[in-house]
């Protein structure tokens, strides 16, 4: 429950050994580099080209990976995803990387041998478009380009659809009856046009095609010196020739799959290089000396003193942080709270000097998480499938590993609010029983059964939310304390608790609270009176003291009002907890539901079969919506209503100088 303290730690070493000191630091992962202002007589490199070229190196390698994933795919697992990088030793690693020039030749090959069979494939494409073309002159026994005989000629082309041949010697005769001779031939037609070839007298080739033009007469785009079957035939040909090549170009492709380990470390390593270049241009530098400042954990100051001040002629300065200065944020809880801190960092780290609510927040977030669930099976379900996973993945990713660890607890709460409720894939005890076996057969709630008592969950959800909202403003209250703002802490927390128990107190043993817990409470009348007295402080206290800041009576007590009417905020974010009700609710009646149609196939081996493959499909849908609907809701509690009273975020997570590989881990030197 913490926010760990940061220091400036600046190094002063000689410039020979600035190769070695960033991949100490690199390998380490503690700094976030934060170099100091631009001194005198220090200058900085220009690293551009060098980072580019890395970086390039690396993309080239990445694109080979994705060919080899299209021609060469592994076959992997659907869980695949959550094994994590390959850890690989230092030595493998500079066995591999000493030979990068190599990898990288295979990668310019692999993707030249992609764009060969880009190349190919657009050369089929432009060669079937050539065959669609065909397609309407194949009858043709003709050349298409036929320049005809040494007195006629033939003009192919294309006229509007409908066009037949007692047209077009209707309209040459109509428009120029002088022409001696002509002959139609249609060889094909469909919905756009009409495909034709017309044989006229040489003298007379021009006169003719003009007055078909003036019909819609075209010549085709695309003409060809062979019969139209016969160039089919040979452009087929063509197409099973390129095939040919594309197939031995993939299976040349193929033959690299053996380097694709190769290739993910090579990308890593130039990964690594373009990192470290870009570091090490923004590093003051003299002619013999070099700089590096960043902040570091303070707990961790020590491990950078032991392998980089005791191993190189260095200067190493640590130092406080300014009381300007906005540190990056590193998150340090026990093991059951930091799974949930990716909730925390979706909604925005602690600022400087600001409250880390993880652990808090974690005993809520299970706690509300596993009652909006509300099922002992699902609980168990989704209990045991994420620790198979912790188990069976042990190098997952970081974030991923804190999601499977919130969500193992959270299926534990709801595996105990499932017994508490009664709840084992709803009813489908009782159901099986009656259907099955003809029996009463029921697991008794340890607590109470919502379905049957909803009221008393309504009025256990409003409980759990207040004390929520609660510890909310106490730990407002607490961060005021911190800061010395005593005054603060009375006026903006002391008084709201004061008015907010003395209504507390007036409202349960009133009606409206008997008629929704369908119980009648009755206090003492000195409970009454204190009360009473309790709202009234807290109301003028509130009235008198909210606006203190001003020394306008008058609109400080119109602030003081204004802040009570805030009462009506608290009233709608402790509503907001009946979303634990209809939650817990919502899972129970479902599945339910889902086990009451599954009984509709009645005893016997069609009802078992049936029974079976409704259970499993409908429970699955059902967890599958109640979870994501926990989930979210949960979230919503925590950012909106607890949040809402503390807490503003906005603190810069901690980005360390760090060998932030893509495939690989590297072994390197532990921290201790």
């Amino acid at each position: 429950m913490a926010v760990l303290q940061m220091q400036r730690v600046s190094i002063c070493a000689l410039k020979k050994d600035r190769k070695a000191i960033l991949e100490k630091l690199q390998a380490l992962g503690v700094m976030e580099m934060n170099q100091i202002a631009d001194e005198e007589g220090f200058e900085k490199m220009d690293t551009v080209n060098a980072k580019l070229s890395f970086e390039k190196k690396a993309q080239l390698t990445e694109t080979a990976l994705g060919i080899l994933d299209i021609y060469a795919p592994q076959k992997q697992s659907m869980l695949s995803g959550l094994a994590g990088k390959e850890l690989v030793s230092q030595d493998e690693f500079q066995k591999i990387t000493a030979k990068k020039d190599e990898v990288i030749e295979k990668a310019d090959a692999l993707l030249t041998k992609s764009k060969e069979i880009a190349e190919i494939k657009a050369n089929i494409v432009k060669i079937e478009n050539r065959i669609e073309s065909l397609e309407p002159w194949l009858s043709l026994d003709a050349p298409m380009n036929y320049a005809g005989t040494a007195r006629t000629a033939m003009l192919l082309g294309t006229m509007p659809a409908g066009t037949d041949e007692a047209a077009i010697h209707e309209k040459v005769a109509a428009e120029c009856p002088e022409i001696e001779a002509l002959d139609v031939q249609i060889i094909s037609e469909d919905a756009d046009a009409v495909y034709l070839a017309v044989f006229c007298l040489k003298k007379e080739a021009e006169k003719t095609e003009e007055t078909l033009r003036a019909g819609g007469f075209a010549r085709p785009s695309q003409i060809s010196n062979q019969i139209p079957a016969k160039e089919k035939e040979n452009l087929k040909a063509e197409i099973q020739k390129l095939n040919k090549e594309i197939e031995v170009t993939e299976e040349e492709i193929k033959g690299y799959a053996t380097s694709r380990e190769e290739l993910k470390v090579v990308g890593d390593y130039f990964r690594l290089r373009a990192e470290k270049y870009e570091v090490l241009g923004t590093l003051p530098q003299s002619q013999r000396t070099f700089v590096i400042s960043g902040y570091v954990a303070e707990k961790t100051v020590p491990v950078l003193k032991k392998a980089i001040a005791d191993r190189y002629d260095c200067v190493m300065d640590v130092e406080e942080l300014k009381e300007e200065e906005e540190p990056p944020v590193i998150l340090k809880n026990n093991a059951f709270s930091d799974s949930v801190e990716g909730v925390l960092e979706s909604y925005g780290l602690p600022h400087k000097g600001e409250f880390d609510p993880t652990t808090i927040m974690s005993f809520f977030y299970v706690f509300f998480f596993g009652m909006m669930l509300s099922d002992a099976a699902y609980g168990a379900i989704i209990a045991i499938a994420c620790f198979v996973v912790l188990k069976k993945f042990p190098r997952m990713s970081k974030s991923m590993r804190k999601s499977m660890k919130m969500f193992m607890f959270c299926g534990l709460s709801t595996l105990v609010w499932g017994v508490l409720f009664g709840g084992y894939f709803g009813d489908v005890v009782d159901v099986v029983g009656k259907t099955f076996f003809n029996k009463d057969i029921t697991i008794k709630p340890l607590w109470f059964a919502p379905l049957n008592n909803p009221m008393k969950l309504l009025i256990y959800s409003m409980a759990f939310g207040l004390v929520h909202l609660f510890v909310g403003l106490g730990i407002k209250g607490y961060m005021l304390l911190k800061e010395g703002k005593v005054l603060d802490f009375f006026c903006d927390v002391i008084l709201w608790y004061v008015f907010l128990a003395g209504l507390l107190l007036m409202l349960i043993p009133s009606d409206i609270f008997a008629s929704i817990a369908q119980a009648k409470i009755v206090f003492p009348p000195f409970v009454n009176t204190l009360a009473k007295a309790l709202a009234i402080i807290g109301a003028l206290g509130l009235l008198l003291m909210s606006g203190r800041a001003n020394k306008n009576p008058v609109l400080r007590i119109a602030l003081g009002a204004y802040d009570i009417y805030n009462i009506t905020g608290w009233l709608s974010d402790v509503l907001s907890y009946s979303r634990l009700l209809a939650l817990g609710l919502a899972t129970g009646v479902i599945a339910s539901v889902v086990n009451q149609m599954g009984s509709m196939f009645g005893k016997g081996v069609v009802g078992a079969i049936g029974f079976a493959i409704v259970f499993v499909v409908g429970h699955t849908l059902n967890l599958a919506i109640n979870l994501l609907g926990a989930y979210v809701h949960t979230n919503r509690l925590q950012f909106v209503e607890f949040f809402g009273k503390f807490y503003e975020g906005g603190g810069k997570p901690f980005e360390p100088f760090e060998s932030d590989t893509k495939y690989v881990d590297i072994k390197e030197e532990t921290l201790s």
